[in-house]
Parts: C-alpha cells; sequence; structure tokens
C-alpha cells in the first residue's frame, strides 16, 4: 500500500524526516493506492472490526505486498493475507504473481478490488517473521487467539517493540518472564497440593488429583481438556478452594486468569495461552476497546517494518558472501588457492552489488556488473599469488565459485513450490526470473573468461580422508549455508539455525554421492527432503515446548538458505561456457544435469511438506 505522508503523532515513523527525504520516498511508493483516501482517511482512527471495508483491505493488502516483497511464495502470500482478514471479519480472493497482487475483498456488506505492483523483488526473511509475528499481534488484538505461537507474548513484545534497537533481546527477556512466573506458579500449585493433602485426611487421591488439575486450570497454566471434573461435594470443594487460594495469596500474577470465586486478581489472560499480557505484576492491564486497535495503529506497526534497515552493512553483507562462496568452491572440489580466490572476488561483488541495489539499480544491470568485478578480482588475486607460487595460475576455474553469490536460490525453490500448489502463473514467472538472473551471471562469468583467455576445466581432487573429507564438508556446508542466510536478511539465531540444518543435509548429499555412488539428482532430492523434515521438527519443538517460543521461524526462512548451496551453479556455468564455443552438445548436457538438480529440490522440500501439513496433502 501506499504510504500517508500527514501529520501525525508523535509515534509516526515519519517524524523528523525533512520534505525532501519525503518526497524521495514518495516517488517509490506510486504504485498502489495512497491511503490518504478520503474513505481509508475517515475510519483511519477507528478500531478495525469497526472500519470500513477500504480501510480493512488497506491493512490487508499492505501485509500481502510486504510479503511478496520479501521474496516469498505466492501461497504464502494468500495465506498471510487470509490470516490478517479473519479477525476482521473480511474474506479474500487474491491472485498474486511475482511482483503484482489483486485482491478482491467482502465483509458480507460491502466489497472491494485492490491492484498493487512492486517495482522489483528481492528476498529478506527477516520481515516474512516479523509479518508472521504481526498477524498473530493483530489477530489477539482484535479478540482473536493468535496462530503461530503458543505464547503470544513473544509476537507482543516484538511488534510493539519495533522501534526499539534491542528488539529481539527485549522478545527474549519478556518470555523469561512469562516462564518465571510459569515455575512459581506451579511451585506454589504443588505446596497448595501438599497442604490439601494434609488438612483433608479423609479426601480421596483421586480427587486430590482433580482438585489440582482444576487449580492448575484456573491459574492459567494448562488446560483440563476432556478430564472430567469435580462433583459438587463439600470435601472436594474444601480441597479446591484451598489449593486456589494458596496458589492466589502465593502469585497472583502468574494466576492472572483465576475464575474461582475466591479469585483475587483482575489481570486479563493472554487469549491463546492464558497467561497474563502484562509482564508488571503491580499494574492491571487497561481494558482495550471493541477492534483492539485502530487502523492507524496497525499501519503505523507496518510503517516500522516496511522501513526497517537491513541488519548488515554492505560491508558485513560482503564478507558473508565471501564466506559463502568460499565454502561453495571448497564443497565442489576446490582447494586453498581456490577458496582465497572465490574469497576476495565474492566479497568485492557483493559489496558493490548491495551498493548498486541501495541505489535502486535495475536488478540486472547491478547483477551483471557485481559478477564482472567479482569474476575479475578473483582473476587478479591468483595472478597476483602466481608471482610467488607458479601454481596459483593453474587453477582457472576458481572465478566461478566468486560469481555464486548471485545465484538465485529464493525464487527457484519458491517458483517450484508455488506450482506444487497448482499456482502455475506465479511459478512461471519466478522461474523465469531466476534463470533470467542466472543467464546475466553465466553471460557476464564467460565474458571474463573470455577476456583474459581462461579455460576452466574442473577443480584438482584433493585426496583427503573419507572421515576427514566428511568433517571439513560439515564445516563448510555450515559456512556457507550461514553466509547465504545473511544475504537473505536472516537473524543471527535464524541463520545459525539454518547452518546446522544445511551442514547435515548437504554433507549427507555429498557423502551418498561419493560412498553410495548415489546420482547427483537423488541426491538433491534426499538432502531437501531431510532439510524439510529437520525444519519441521524444529517448528514442532518450538510448539510443544521443547525450544524456547521466540526461536519459532518460518520453515522458509531454514529450508531455502539450507538447500541454496546444493544448487548446481558449476553445472549452469559449464553449459553457458560451451554454449558461448558453439560446443552444444556439452553445453546441452551440462544444461540438462543442471535442470534435473535444480528441479529435484523444490521436489524434496514439497514432498515433506506433504508427508508434515494437512493443508499441502489435501486440495482444499
Amino acid at each position: 500500500m501506499g504510504v500517508k505522508f500527514k501529520s501525525r503523532s508523535s509515534k509516526d515513523g515519519y517524524r523528523g524526516r525533512t520534505a525532501a527525504e519525503v518526497k524521495r520516498v514518495s516517488k517509490y511508493h506510486t504504485h498502489s493506492i495512497p491511503l490518504d483516501m478520503e474513505d481509508i482517511e475517515r475510519d483511519y482512527d477507528k478500531p478495525i472490526v469497526e472500519a470500513c471495508i477500504a480501510a480493512k483491505t488497506s491493512l490487508i493488502v499492505r501485509v500481502g505486498m510486504l510479503e511478496l516483497g520479501a521474496g516469498t511464495g505466492s501461497f504464502r502470500v494468500r495465506e498471510m493475507m487470509h490470516r490478517i482478514a479473519y479477525p476482521m471479519g473480511v474474506h479474500v480472493r487474491a491472485d498474486v504473481n511475482l511482483t503484482d497482487i489483486e485482491a478482491t475483498c467482502t465483509d458480507g456488506v460491502s466489497r472491494i478490488t485492490e491492484v498493487v505492483d512492486l517495482p522489483t523483488t528481492g528476498v529478506n526473511t527477516e520481515r516474512i517473521w516479523l509479518l508472521e509475528h504481526f498477524a498473530d499481534w493483530l489477530s489477539v488484538k482484535c479478540g482473536q487467539a493468535g496462530t503461530y505461537h503458543t505464547m503470544t507474548v513473544v509476537s507482543r513484545e516484538l511488534v510493539d517493540n519495533l522501534d526499539e534497537p534491542n528488539v529481539y533481546a527485549a522478545a527474549r527477556k519478556a518470555v523469561k518472564e512469562v516462564l518465571a512466573q510459569d515455575q512459581e506458579a506451579a511451585k506454589a500449585l504443588k505446596d497448595a497440593v501438599a497442604t490439601a493433602v494434609h488438612n483433608e485426611d479423609e479426601i480421596s487421591q483421586s480427587r486430590i488429583d482433580a482438585a489440582a488439575i482444576d487449580t492448575r486450570t484456573a491459574a492459567g497454566l494448562g488446560t483440563v481438556g476432556s478430564t472430567p471434573r469435580l462433583d459438587d461435594s463439600n470435601d472436594s470443594g474444601v480441597a479446591s478452594a484451598s489449593a486456589v487460594a494458596a496458589v492466589e495469596n502465593s502469585d497472583s500474577s502468574a494466576a492472572g486468569s483465576a475464575t474461582t470465586e475466591s479469585s483475587a486478581t483482575n489481570q486479563e489472560p493472554d487469549s491463546a495461552t492464558g497467561r497474563p499480557t502484562s509482564s508488571d505484576k503491580s499494574a492491571s492491564p487497561e481494558p482495550q476497546a471493541t477492534g483492539g486497535i485502530t487502523v492507524r495503529q496497525a499501519h503505523e506497526r507496518l510503517d516500522l517494518i516496511e522501513r526497517r534497515k537491513p541488519l548488515y552493512s554492505p560491508l558485513f553483507s560482503g564478507f558473508a558472501s565471501a564466506v559463502a562462496c568460499a565454502a561453495f568452491v571448497f564443497l565442489l572440489g576446490g582447494g586453498p588457492y581456490d577458496m582465497a580466490g572465490a574469497f576476495v572476488g565474492a566479497g568485492i561483488g557483493q559489496w558493490i552489488r548491495r551498493q548498486m541495489l541501495g541505489r535502486r539499480i535495475n536488478q540486472f544491470f547491478a547483477t551483471g556488473v557485481a559478477v564482472i568485478i567479482a569474476a575479475l578480482a578473483c582473476v587478479g588475486t591468483l595472478r597476483l599469488v602466481g608471482i610467488f607460487d607458479p601454481v596459483a595460475l593453474k587453477h582457472d576455474t576458481a572465478y566461478i565459485g566468486a560469481i555464486l553469490f548471485v545465484i538465485p536460490g529464493f525464487p527457484l525453490v519458491t517458483g517450484g513450490l508455488d506450482i506444487a500448489k497448482l499456482d502455475f502463473p506465479s511459478g512461471v514467472q519466478r522461474i523465469t526470473y531466476a534463470f533470467s538472473i542466472i543467464l546475466v551471471a553465466t553471460l557476464g562469468g564467460w565474458a571474463v573468461a573470455r577476456m583474459v583467455m581462461l579455460n576452466p576445466q574442473g577443480f584438482e581432487p584433493m585426496n583427503l580422508s573419507p572421515w576427514l573429507m566428511a568433517g571439513l564438508r560439515m564445516i563448510a556446508a555450515f559456512c556457507g549455508v550461514w553466509g547465504f542466510s545473511v544475504l537473505f536478511n536472516s537473524p543471527q539465531r535464524m541463520a545459525l539455525v539454518a547452518a546446522v540444518i544445511g551442514a547435515l543435509t548437504d554433507t549427507m548429499r555429498l557423502e551418498m554421492q561419493d560412498l553410495l555412488h548415489v546420482p547427483p539428482e537423488m541426491a538433491a532430492f534426499l538432502g531437501a527432503f531431510l532439510a524439510g523434515m529437520l525444519a519441521t521438527v524444529w517448528r514442532s519443538s518450538v510448539r510443544h515446548g521443547l525450544l524456547p517460543p521466540h526461536l519459532g521461524y518460518p520453515r522458509i526462512s531454514l529450508t531455502v538458505p539450507s538447500i541454496v548451496i546444493m544448487v548446481p551453479g558449476l553445472y549452469m556455468y559449464r553449459a553457458m561456457f560451451y554454449l558461448g564455443q558453439f560446443n552444444t552438445l556439452n553445453a546441452l548436457d551440462w544444461a540438462f544435469r543442471a535442470f534435473m538438480v535444480i528441479i529435484c529440490l523444490p521436489i524434496g522440500l514439497v514432498t515433506a511438506r506433504v508427508l508434515t501439513d494437512r493443508s499441502w496433502r489435501y486440495d482444499v
């Protein structure tokens, strides 16, 4: 959606901006209807559920636009738009492509259709993650249960404190406080039950257990489920009342959702967890109006998400690219000289690319320039080293590794996932975009090879022991996936989780090829399948409390970075190199090798999702 540039409250994200800055930003928001339309502006300060359909649609479509601009697939964009629309009482029907959305929204009375399109596309896994939390935050504010986290305090703390520099630390601290309250309440519950047993000797053990379950439910620490409730007999009532009173007197904040007659607390519980919505034990939360928040407040949160700066500077991004490409070269079979050349070339190339994209230079032009500079820097580095050690002059293949940082792994994989969900327009567009970037990159590398008369014939074998090679591969895969995750703007904890998954899956893939002689296509499928299963296990562990709730990252933010390193960049470049020499047979051979590996990667992820996700298993 567009951005409203009128005066706002002191919390407005445009406070302190000069007129020139506002004008410069505004010209990049001409691809959608602005927010200062009369019908939207009229309900801008109304609670969301009471606003008109135009104001509600402005939120729904803007969230979809931000999700699409972060590089995710169309199925996730539609899912996110539905999650935003549901608590507002709106139904959405949307067509999503690579850079545009056409959405029709209705609330049962009125209907509106809006079209937005993006000037470009990119990847931002942090934004994907924050929008997941925004959807939960909005749902809870509108009186509905959250769907992303079992502890909505994570989403609340993240979204409410987006303008703080240490927002992630604040969210982790809030989670620890809530868990500490749970432990205190559990201890108080145990003491209360022990006291009840001591005072009421005649109560049977079964009724004590039932009283404890009722007390825990009243304290907001869990649900009873199908456990039958106690009869209204005097002796059980004494035990239950005693236990509840003991818990409340011990810590009224931890038992914030108690509803028994002896309840002494007035905190409102979180709708999804039953826990207090405030970590302050001395103050009660203010009652919220119908609809929770206004349209303005929701857009202000989206302003903060949209204008959030990249987590990493161009210099650090260049370093991450250097690490990723050096690791990539080792996994392809390169040695120390090849890795050194790729490290220098990829680092310089990515720094140049970030500088150009930051100035909104055309993506294809920026990619071509970055690839040429990276390849020349790699060749120059090896030629310089060759003055002291002539062996370095023989490493003609290293420059291919230096240009692999431009591989569009995200659109390649999400395009395949879209096709698996029968969204052919979006899937075909994403794959076409990815192959266009690959074509520009390989043409740039081929041009450098022709300029400096290179003849890449592959990497020389290093002849290491199988155990040593497996260990080094695991380290290289970890570093490579971490580097690509940084390029995708993943927070460090998210990047490290993806790196662990990538280290396991890519090492398994390469070892299967070497030891079991599994074809590269089948090994790629199995590697992607394992990555999808591990990401699902991680999410499930978070949901079941085995891992901290603030580590509940979207699957796509873990799976795609972990399998990008499996994309056969060397195959694709060799196909272009032979095509430039008009050696069509070899060009077709390497092109089809690359094609088979590429299509097996999303198929592996889709298989994992079908086996673990009902929404993927059935066509509904």
